[in-house]
């Protein structure tokens, strides 16, 4: 495997069976649930950077929502998806719809139109409810799947959750190379956060001991592909 794995549009498909339903991974760091017309991403974090601004005065550069909603459109025209299903922390708290730009909330609009949109509670914008178009859950059940935020230990299979914002770090012959991924052992799956400024937890932090006592897989997004590599093969940071 090469490091530098640089992100492209074009990929070759990576598929899972999960539950008896057909996942693919795609590149933006979400999941397409072709036999449901369903796009799955997680930890957007909309107006992440604005929210450091009105608590702390921290001042991050405020385009982190522009840039994510501009990743989602891709993916969306794509798929063409009948469902987009957001898996909790789409925004950074509960106030961030008040603050989006104009324009960046139109884009959310005309994403959604014609679809089912499903905004799934997070940690982070739990109290977010109205305003912001689609419909709110706890969880949603499609096919075998149950989708929800914040992954469960001993939650039955098929689950597809969050929260964790994993990625994974190789290093080979003096390098390193450390990129947001999917996580699985067959049973469940966690989803890397979509959101550019969500940041990530190394996949051999002991967070993911719990979910994944038997060991697991983490699939790397990587340069026009995605890199399947087991636990063992993963370096802690």
């Amino acid at each position: 495997m090469a490091l530098g794995l640089r992100l492209e549009k074009t990929q070759k498909p990576t598929t899972l069976s999960l539950a008896g339903e057909t996942l693919t991974l795609d590149l933006c760091g979400g999941i397409w649930l072709g036999a449901h017309r369903t796009l799955i991403v997680s930890d957007l974090h909309l107006e992440k950077g604005s929210a450091f601004a009105a608590r702390s005065g921290q001042f991050l550069p405020p385009y982190d929502t522009a840039e994510t909603l501009a990743c989602l459109h891709e993916a969306i025209q794509r798929h063409d998806p009948a469902r987009v299903v957001a898996l909790g922390d789409s925004f950074h708290d509960a106030r961030g719809p008040e603050r989006m730009a104009p324009g960046d909330r139109a884009l959310v609009a005309a994403l959604q139109e014609g679809r089912d949109w499903v905004w799934i509670a997070g940690n982070h914008d739990a109290a977010v409810n109205e305003g912001v178009g689609g419909r709110y859950a706890e969880t949603l059940a499609i096919g075998g799947l149950t989708l929800r935020h914040e992954p469960l230990p001993g939650a039955p299979e098929g689950e597809i959750a969050g929260h964790l914002h994993p990625c994974g770090k190789v290093a080979m012959r003096g390098r390193a190379v450390r990129r947001r991924c999917f996580v699985t052992d067959g049973s469940r799956l966690v989803m890397p956060a979509f959101g550019a400024y969500a940041g990530g937890l190394n996949v051999r932090n002991p967070a993911f001991d719990p979910l994944f006592p038997g060991g697991f897989t983490a699939h790397l997004l990587g340069d026009g592909r995605v890199f399947a590599i087991g636990r063992a093969m993963l370096a802690r940071d």
